[in-house]
C-alpha cells in the first residue's frame, strides 16, 4: 500500500507515478487525518511506502504521528519517499528511530528534488521553470521505482555536517517559532469559494462573513494559500507577488 501527504501536489503526483508501475493502492494522509482516522488494515508481509514533502529537513511532524497512532498488523518492508525545493538533510536518522518504534524493516529514504511550494519563507518557481524542475526529477523517480520493484534499499543521500544540523538544531526551532497561521490572512480578491477550508488537511480553516480565519492547528502545507483560485491568500508580507505554486502534473 502506498501513503502520501500532499500539499501543493508534488508528493501526490510523485505518488502516482509510483503507483502506475508498482500497483500499489493509494491512500491519501490528508484525508485520514482531515477525518481522524488511521490508517487502512495491511495484511502481514504487505509492503508499505510513505509519499512526503520534506518540513524542516524531516518528514512532516503530523505525518509522523499519523503513522505512530496508526496501527499496522504484521511484518513490513517500508520505504520513505520526500519530495523536498533542495534537500532533506538527515531526515534518515529520524526515520529509522520511527521504523524501529513501529517494528518496520526500514528500506531507506529518497531523495526528489521538485518544485519550491513554500511560499511563506522562499521564492516560488514560474510555470516554465517548475515544469523543468520535474522534468530533471524524473530519472531520480524511475530509480525508485526500479529499486522499490527490484526490492531494493533505496539510495539515501551522503550525510554531511550542515544536513545533520538541519535536522536537528534547524528543525527543533523551526517548529515553534515558524509553523503557525498567525501571518495568513485573505484580501479583498476573496471570492468565499471555500476552497482553502475544504483543502486544508487539519480544519483549521473556518469561513467567517464570508472569509476564511485560521486557528492554531496549522502544519504550513501551503495548500490553501497555493490553491486558492482567486490567489486571495497572503502570507505577511513575504508571499506577495510570488507565484502560487501547484504540481502542473
Amino acid at each position: 500500500m502506498l501513503f502520501y501527504f500532499s500539499g501543493t501536489g508534488n508528493s501526490a503526483y510523485v505518488a502516482k507515478r509510483i503507483s502506475e508501475v508498482t500497483g500499489e493502492e493509494i491512500c491519501s494522509i490528508n484525508d485520514k487525518i482531515k477525518s481522524d482516522k488511521s490508517a487502512p488494515k495491511t495484511v502481514d508481509n504487505e509492503r508499505l511506502i510513505f509519499v512526503v514533502p520534506t518540513y524542516g529537513w524531516r518528514i512532516p511532524r503530523i505525518v509522523d504521528s499519523w503513522i505512530r497512532n496508526s496501527h499496522f498488523p504484521g511484518n513490513h518492508q517500508v520505504y520513505f519517499v520526500m519530495t523536498c525545493g533542495s534537500d532533506i538533510g538527515n531526515a534518515g536518522r529520524y526515520l529509522r528511530k520511527l521504523c524501529n518504534a513501529k517494528d518496520f524493516d526500514y528500506r531507506g529514504c529518497a531523495e526528489i528534488v521538485m518544485p519550491e511550494n513554500y511560499v511563506a519563507l522562499f521564492t516560488t518557481p514560474e510555470k516554465e521553470e517548475a515544469a523543468a524542475i520535474i522534468e530533471r526529477a524524473e530519472p531520480a523517480i524511475c530509480g525508485v521505482i526500479d529499486d522499490i520493484v527490484k526490492g531494493n534499499n533505496l539510495d539515501e543521500p551522503g550525510q554531511t555536517v550542515s544536513g545533520k544540523i538541519k535536522s536537528s538544531l534547524i528543525n527543533t526551532i523551526y517548529y515553534p517559532t515558524i509553523i503557525h497561521a498567525k501571518k495568513f490572512y485573505a484580501t479583498d480578491a476573496c471570492i468565499s469559494c471555500g476552497k482553502c477550508q475544504k483543502d486544508c488537511p487539519l480544519n483549521n480553516i473556518n469561513m467567517a462573513n464570508g472569509k476564511p480565519t485560521w486557528g492554531k492547528n496549522c502544519t504550513h502545507c501551503m495548500a490553501c494559500i497555493c490553491g486558492c483560485p482567486a490567489e486571495a491568500i497572503e502570507y505577511g508580507s513575504h508571499s506577495k507577488g510570488l507565484p502560487r505554486y501547484q504540481c502542473p502534473k
